[in-house]
């Protein structure tokens, strides 16, 4: 399994789901999908959402793609 970090390609919003879809070995699709269902219960499922966006950091870029 990879850290926990938001990655830098394949994210819509903040990243969250596609970087626990990465770190759990899921599809960022299947992972959306989950999260979508899931706000249709009652529950702080957004807060979370804004929490994880704010405290995962960013995937650190390659140091062979040639980026400072």
């Amino acid at each position: 399994m990879s850290a926990l970090a938001r990655p830098r390609d394949g994210r819509w919003i903040g990243g969250v789901c596609a970087g626990l879809a990465r770190r759990f070995g899921m599809s960022a699709n299947t992972m959306r999908l989950i999260f979508v269902v899931s706000c249709l219960l009652p529950g702080p499922q957004f807060l979370v959402y804004l929490a994880l966006w704010v405290v995962l950091p960013n995937e650190k870029a390659n140091a062979g793609s040639g980026a400072w």
